[in-house]
């Protein structure tokens, strides 16, 4: 059986998403990524300016050469530019490649949309400018973030240097709030492989970024997110 292929637009100094994707996938699907020039997640000119559509589109058509049958955008850029960003850069990538495109945070609100989700927690390695614009677009949709915390990192690659021990810690932190989700939002940290446990010692639903593109980019691909074992409930219930 030949398995679906799937693209990812990849941030170039990330160093976790493509091990932990192709994880995610053994079996499933296969993975392929093009990357393009991340190196800071800032809110100055120049840290916007890494996610102008121009190298996106770009790496978006070297996907497509593979002909993969969806492109995720692997990054979580739409939570401080606003999400009809990514909404527009997923026009983009289908009008100039005919491929379906996602991104980690069109997924990530969809999967919230789809539970009804009003109270979240977030947890993130960003800086406080940087946390404080995401909370603005959520609660702009409506969704209060009750809990949250940061690191006040903003070197890209740093990201991948933070313990898992960490990241558990601060999404414990916020579970005692008793969020409806907890939003792990980073590509390039490694909190996916932390769902199971967190959702089985806190019961709340744990939506790492690199899942929910995974999972949305699956379903692009007509193939079904549960033959994902292993990494939480958002694999194991469909939705």
């Amino acid at each position: 059986m030949t398995l679906p292929r799937l693209g990812m637009l990849t941030p170039s100094s990330n160093t976790a998403l493509e091990p932990i994707t192709a994880a995610m996938l053994a079996g499933v699907a296969s993975l392929h990524v093009a990357r393009f020039r991340v190196t800071e997640i800032t809110l100055s000119q120049a840290g916007l300016a890494q996610f102008d559509d121009a190298p996106m589109l770009h790496a978006a058509s070297l996907l497509a050469d593979a002909r993969v049958a969806a492109i995720g955008w692997n990054g979580t850029s739409g939570g401080w530019l606003g999400f009809d960003v990514d909404r527009r850069l997923c026009a983009g990538i289908a009008g100039s490649t005919g491929i379906p495109a996602t991104t980690s945070m069109l997924a990530l609100n969809d999967i919230l949309a789809a539970r009804g989700v009003r109270r979240m927690g977030l947890v993130t390695p960003y800086t406080q400018d940087v946390q404080a614009r995401i909370q603005a677009n959520y609660a702009a949709l409506g969704i209060e973030t009750v809990a949250e915390r940061h690191l006040g990192i903003a070197e890209n690659f740093a990201f991948a240097d933070v313990p898992q021990e960490r990241i558990a810690a601060m999404a414990r932190e916020v579970a005692a709030a008793r969020p409806e989700a907890i939003a792990i939002i980073c590509t390039n940290l490694h909190a996916a492989a932390l769902a199971e446990t967190l959702e089985a010692e806190t019961g709340i639903l744990v939506l790492d970024t690199i899942a929910t593109v995974v999972w949305d980019s699956l379903r692009l691909a007509g193939g079904d997110p549960r033959a994902v074992r292993g990494w939480g409930r958002l694999f194991r219930e469909g939705t």
